[in-house]
Parts: structure tokens; C-alpha cells; sequence
């Protein structure tokens, strides 16, 4: 009987131990501080500084619980089904090891034993900035503990076009500035509707008011901002205007707010030939298979879009956006080999949380290649978030009673090598002082849409700078358009927009001709 007592005794002395053994310093510093410092400090977006031993031990018993259910660290999208660059996220481990620690009255530990709190750059994650565009004024966001979304326009001022490598938001105030998108209008209409309202800026729930040119990466709270590898950019038009679209988080009392943005441009020596292009998956146009996109009043419903990649492509990253009602997000690309490649899973979609993810490599569909969508919407009582009691039908609009289905694509046409590129883990590209792989060969992509009854768009590929001619040809082989003649093209890859609803219907080919090479696609104008 002693031996039998004595066992289990021995057994609690030892668990007494291990408990005992973890520590702030050795064990819970390094957690913290990799993943919670970020946002966790003065000056940004977590409500309480988490940078000391005293500080996170007045905040234990809360630590433990948000990480337990892994609300914290936030992070969406299923880390298990693919990856993207900055992912946050403890392992069980770690979550298990703040929880002992949290029960066990949460023991400092020797303080030298502690990691250093990281340093964080002041101004700017990436380094001096080549243009840096201001708020012309402070914004104040009123103090009714609701949500905002403010489009502000910034002229750039650009006399000529300029590449982007990377594109930095820096929140003035980020107790309120909850995220922020980016994009870029040539046309001046922003700047007209924001000078048609009385405060600074304009309303623009989950839209621009505005068709735009393009959209650049947008801000979340902790994440860094990505840099283009060398080769890769996106533009910036000379006399454009960069539009800013704030969410400003509820808070009880007047705020303002007045942020800056970083703008990095490409060194004039090096050769940038490859432009991101976003395409935007929307509910229109013939994308959803089980469209049109209403969600009744007490329903859930789950919309499934499809969208055929018209030529190989190597996608960056994508930007999944719905409202209030929205649950899940599931997007994958089916290979013409029957091949899955997985894109992103939110399982839990939050309102509060989105952003722009950037795979840590690139996703290389073939031609042909069909990208799957799912997004689940709860229009019920069930459902906490429903911004309306009872339920109503709901639609396709901007305001946060409205609904989206929105899914941008980030990508560039392939180039040989894609497939083995990498980018670093912690945020930054970490190739980009390598070369960009020779082009291996003269190409033109497949037309789309192919038959077209307007304008048709295409891609080409030139291994060699030299000069060429676009013709347009009838069946017969008589020329019927020459859009581009013998012109000076840089080798790279280029987007080919034609009009095309002048001609009669038939078939037409679409020559591209340099210096021993013809390069030819056949296309169908119907009327």
C-alpha cells in the first residue's frame, strides 16, 4: 500500500514541476512577442500593450482565453489548407503552453533569460519612401459606436507614369483606422465626388463610387507590406489619383484621423516587364452557377463562381470580401488534369478582419484551368451579425446592410521558372535581387473571349527587344486593321487589347510579326 501511495505521489510532484518549469522569460516572452507585439504597443491597433512581464501578466487570464479559441492571433484563413506570406497563428503547443502558465499564477522566470523587445521601424516597414502622399486634412470620425468607410481622394501629382514595388498605408490615428484598400483612378470622377460633399472625403461602403484603374495591396493592422520581386510592378499613371477607402472602427468619442501613404517606385536601371493584373470574380456575367445573387429572408445560401483562366497564369494572391451576412469562403483551381490546387478557406469569415493574402509562392494555372468559389451567406435569426431584425431580402449593394460577393485575383501571365520561385516567410520577397529567368520563347496567348462580339484581349511574349507589327486578317489572308506598326517593343510580356465590333462577322486572325517570327490566333466575331 506505501509503494502504491508513493507512486502517484511522485507522479503529482513531477506535473507540480513541469508546471513550475514554465516561465515568462524562457517560455511566453518569445510567443508574445512574435505574435502580439506587433499590434500590441503604443501607437497601434490592440487595446492594451502587451512589451513586458508585468503588462501581459495583467492581462493572463484574458491571453489565455482568446488564444484558447484562437481569436487571437487573428488570422482567417486555414493555415492547413494553404499558405500566405506574414500568416499568424500559434501552434497547440503554444496555446497550451500559456494556458499552464496562466494556472500555474504565471511565474517570471529570470528576466535576463527574456528575448529583447523587437525594434520597429519608425515611419516605414520597407525604407525610404520615394513619394509620400498626406491627408489634405484631418478626418474626424464621429463618435457614435458605429463603423465608417471613407474614401478619400490624394492627387499624386506624377508628371510621368511610374512601376510600384510596394505600396505603404500608415494609419494616423490607429486606435479608429480598423483597415484601408488602395486603388488608382485616371479619370478625375473620385476627385469630383469628393469635392461634391461638404466634409473631406466621401462615403463609400464596400465600393469606390468610382469605375477604377486598378487596385494595389491594402493595410491591416500588423501585417507588412509586400515588395514586387525585380521584374514585377504595378503602375501608377502620370496625374492620377490614389483613392483611399478607411474603415474607421465604432469608438464612443470624436476622433480624427489624418494617415500617410508610402510609395515606392522601381529604379530607373532596373527592367520591369511583368505587371500585376487583378481580375475580380463577381456574381454577374454569367460567374455563378447557382446565381442570381439574392439571399431571401431567413435562408442561408451558399453561391458557387466559376471562372476559366483563358491562358497560363501565375496568381500572387487574392482578396475574399463579403458583408455581414457572410460565413465561409472556399476558393480552389481545378487543373484541365483534374489537378486541386488549393487557394484559401475561411471557415469563419469576420467582418472585422480581411485583407489582401499573398501566397509565399506562386500558383501556376494552366490554360483552361477553372477557379471555384464558395461563399455561404446566413440571412437568419441565427445569425448575431444580421444587421436587420427580422431578416430581410437582401441583394447585391455598397452599404453594410447590402451584400458582396467579391473576389479580386492577383496575377501575371507565366513565365518560365514561376513555378520554383519563393518568397520569404516573414514578409518581403526574398528573391528579389535574383534575375528574372529568360524568356524562352516568342508566344501569343489564346484570344478571350473568343467568339467576341466587341473588343477582344490577349497576351505576348517577346524574348527579344526589337520591333514589331500587329496585323488583323481576314480569312482570304487580306489585311483589314494594322494597329500597331513596326514599333519598338522591349522583350517581356505584353497585354493586347483590340476593338473589334467594327468588322463584320467571320473569322479573323490576329498576327503578331518581328523580326523571323509570326506569331497567329484565330478569332470569331459574331454579330
Amino acid at each position: 500500500m506505501k509503494y502504491l501511495l508513493l507512486a502517484p505521489m511522485i507522479l503529482f510532484a513531477s506535473l507540480t514541476l513541469v508546471a513550475q518549469d514554465v516561465n515568462y522569460s524562457e517560455d511566453i516572452a518569445p510567443i508574445i512577442l512574435d505574435n502580439c507585439t506587433v499590434c500590441h504597443r503604443a501607437g497601434e491597433i490592440g487595446p492594451m500593450p502587451l512589451t513586458s512581464y508585468d503588462e501581459v501578466r495583467n492581462w493572463g487570464a484574458m491571453i489565455k482565453y482568446v488564444t484558447e479559441i484562437k481569436y487571437m492571433p487573428p488570422w482567417p484563413p486555414n493555415r492547413e489548407y494553404s499558405h500566405f506570406l506574414g500568416e499568424r497563428g500559434l501552434t497547440d503547443e503554444e496555446i497550451s503552453l500559456i494556458a499552464e502558465w496562466v494556472d500555474n499564477d504565471m511565474p517570471e522566470g529570470n528576466p535576463d533569460d527574456a528575448p529583447e523587445v523587437p525594434t520597429f521601424p519608425d515611419g516605414s516597414q520597407v525604407g525610404d519612401p520615394d513619394l509620400v502622399l498626406s491627408f489634405a486634412e484631418s478626418y474626424v470620425h464621429q463618435g457614435d459606436n458605429t463603423d465608417q468607410y471613407q474614401i478619400f481622394v490624394l492627387p499624386t501629382g506624377l508628371t510621368e507614369d511610374k512601376v510600384i514595388k510596394s505600396i505603404e498605408f500608415r494609419a494616423g490615428n490607429s486606435a479608429i483606422v480598423h483597415h484601408a484598400l488602395m486603388a488608382i483612378d485616371d479619370t478625375g470622377e473620385a476627385l469630383a465626388m469628393d469635392q461634391a460633399t461638404s466634409e473631406y472625403g466621401y462615403v463609400g461602403f464596400g465600393g469606390w463610387g468610382v469605375e477604377i484603374l486598378d487596385e494595389y495591396p491594402g493595410y491591416v493592422p500588423g501585417a507588412r507590406p509586400n515588395i514586387y520581386p525585380a521584374g514585377i510592378g504595378q503602375t501608377m499613371p502620370a496625374g492620377s489619383d490614389l483613392l483611399i477607402q478607411a474603415h474607421y472602427a465604432p469608438i464612443s468619442t470624436d476622433q480624427s484621423d489624418s494617415s500617410t501613404v508610402n510609395i515606392f517606385f522601381a529604379d530607373e536601371d532596373e527592367e520591369v516587364d511583368r505587371f500585376v493584373e487583378t481580375h475580380i470574380m463577381l456574381p454577374f456575367f454569367g460567374t455563378l452557377v447557382n446565381g442570381p445573387f439574392v439571399i431571401p429572408a431567413n435562408q442561408t445560401r451558399n453561391f458557387h463562381g466559376v471562372f476559366q483562366v483563358p491562358f497560363k497564369v501565375s496568381v500572387m494572391g487574392l482578396a475574399p470580401h463579403m458583408h455581414l451576412l457572410g460565413k465561409n469562403w472556399l476558393v480552389y483551381a481545378e487543373q484541365p488534369n483534374g489537378e486541386i490546387v488549393n487557394l484559401i478557406d475561411v471557415p469563419e469569415w469576420d467582418f472585422n478582419w480581411q485583407g489582401t493574402y499573398f501566397f509565399d509562392r506562386f500558383q501556376v494555372l494552366e490554360a483552361g484551368a477553372t477557379i471555384h468559389a464558395f461563399a455561404e451567406y446566413d440571412n437568419t435569426t441565427n445569425n448575431p451579425l444580421n444587421p436587420n431584425n427580422p431578416p430581410q431580402l437582401v441583394t447585391w449593394g455598397e452599404g453594410t446592410e447590402d451584400e458582396m460577393y467579391y473576389l479580386p485575383l492577383l496575377y501575371l501571365p507565366y513565365q518560365q521558372g514561376d513555378e520554383d520561385f519563393r518568397f520569404g516567410e516573414d514578409g518581403t520577397v526574398t528573391d528579389t535581387e535574383e534575375p528574372i529567368l529568360p524568356l524562352a520563347e516568342n508566344k501569343l496567348e489564346a484570344i478571350y473571349p473568343n467568339p467576341t462580339f466587341g473588343d477582344i484581349t490577349t497576351y505576348f511574349t517577346l524574348a527579344e527587344t526589337g520591333r514589331i507589327s500587329i496585323d488583323i486578317l481576314d480569312v482570304n489572308g487580306r489585311l483589314v486593321q494594322q494597329p500597331v506598326q513596326q514599333e519598338l517593343h522591349l522583350r517581356g510580356q505584353y497585354r493586347l487589347e483590340l476593338p473589334l465590333a467594327d468588322l463584320a462577322a467571320g473569322v479573323y486572325l490576329v498576327q503578331v510579326r518581328g523580326n523571323g517570327f509570326t506569331l497567329s490566333e484565330k478569332v470569331v466575331v459574331a454579330k
